[in-house]
C-alpha cells in the first residue's frame, strides 16, 4: 500500500525583512485510498503545504521529510515528484499559450510512461473524461487553460488527474470560485480518478461544501503553521457551526506565551 509521509515538516519564504516561518512541523500521513481534508484560516499554511510537495523554489524547507512510499521526497525535482506520483490541482491554473489541451496531456502521460500511448485508444480516453466532465470536445484543441472560465480551468485539472492516474493527489482549494453546478461536476470527477485508481488525496479547503461531494476519511485543522485538531467527517460539521475563533485564540495565546521577555 502506498504511503505519503510528512514529518515534522518546517517552511519558511524569504522576505524583505528575513525568513518568515510559514510551517512550524507539520505531521501528517496519507494512505492509499484516504481522503484527508484540511482545513483553516486565510495565512495558516495550507497552500504552502501543497506546493512544498510539489516542489515550488519559492518554499524553503527547513527541516523535516515528505516520504513517497519510503524514498525521500525532498530530494527529487519536481518532474521527478510527478513521475514518482504527485499530483497538484492548482487553485488558480496557469495559462500556457500556444500549447493544445490535447497535446499538453498526451506530452504528460508520455513523460509518466516512457512512452506515448497508443492515438486510438489515447482519444479515446480523453474524449470519454471531456464527457464526464461536461467539456465541450472543442477544448481538446484549445490551448491550455487560455480564455477558459474558472470552472472550466478547475475541470481541466481534473481531467488530467483523471488521465495521468497518479498515486497522490494535493487538490489545493479546487472549489474555489465554482458554482453549484460545477463544483458536483468536479466532486464527481474526483471521486471517479479515487474510485477507479485508489489514489490518495489531501484536499484542501476553507469550506465544507465540497466534503458534501467527496467524503473526508480524516479532517486537519491547519492554524499558524500548525495541526491545531485532527478528526473524522463531524470535525469538518463542528468548524462549520463553529468557525476557527478558538484554534486562533489558542494559537494567539500560546505564542504570547513562547514569546521572548521585552519582545
Amino acid at each position: 500500500m502506498s504511503t505519503l509521509e510528512i514529518r515534522d515538516l518546517k517552511v519558511s519564504i524569504d522576505t524583505d525583512a528575513g525568513p518568515k516561518p510559514i510551517l512550524k512541523g507539520v505531521d501528517l500521513t496519507i494512505k492509499e485510498g484516504e481522503i484527508h481534508a484540511v482545513m483553516g484560516p486565510n495565512g495558516s499554511g495550507k497552500s504552502t503545504l501543497a506546493y512544498t510537495i510539489a516542489g515550488h523554489p519559492r518554499y524553503n524547507v527547513d527541516g523535516g521529510s515528505i516520504r513517497l512510499d519510503g524514498v525521500e521526497v525532498l530530494d527529487m525535482s519536481v518532474d521527478e515528484r510527478a513521475k514518482a506520483g504527485l499530483f497538484l490541482a492548482m487553485q488558480y491554473p496557469v495559462e500556457i499559450p500556444g500549447v493544445t489541451v490535447s497535446n499538453f496531456l498526451r506530452t504528460a502521460k508520455t513523460a509518466l510512461d516512457g512512452e506515448a500511448p497508443a492515438i486510438r485508444g489515447w482519444i479515446k480516453d480523453l474524449r470519454e473524461s471531456m464527457s464526464a466532465l461536461k467539456m465541450d470536445s472543442a477544448f481538446a484543441e484549445r490551448n491550455v487553460n487560455e480564455g477558459f472560465s474558472g470552472g472550466e480551468k478547475k475541470r481541466h485539472e481534473i481531467m488530467q488527474l483523471e488521465l495521468l492516474k497518479p498515486k497522490f493527489a494535493v487538490l489545493d482549494e479546487t472549489d474555489s470560485g465554482l458554482d453549484v453546478d460545477a463544483l458536483k461536476i468536479v466532486s464527481e470527477g474526483v471521486n471517479r480518478a479515487k474510485a477507479n485508481t485508489g489514489l490518495g488525496l489531501l484536499l484542501i479547503t476553507h469550506y465544507t461544501r465540497i466534503l458534501r461531494y467527496i467524503k473526508p476519511d480524516f479532517v486537519h485543522v491547519f492554524v499558524d503553521g500548525h495541526v491545531a485538531d485532527e478528526g473524522g467527517p463531524e470535525l469538518a460539521d463542528r468548524l462549520e457551526n463553529e468557525g476557527y475563533d478558538r484554534y486562533v485564540s489558542a494559537a494567539a495565546a500560546a505564542a504570547a506565551v513562547d514569546a521572548p521577555v521585552g519582545s
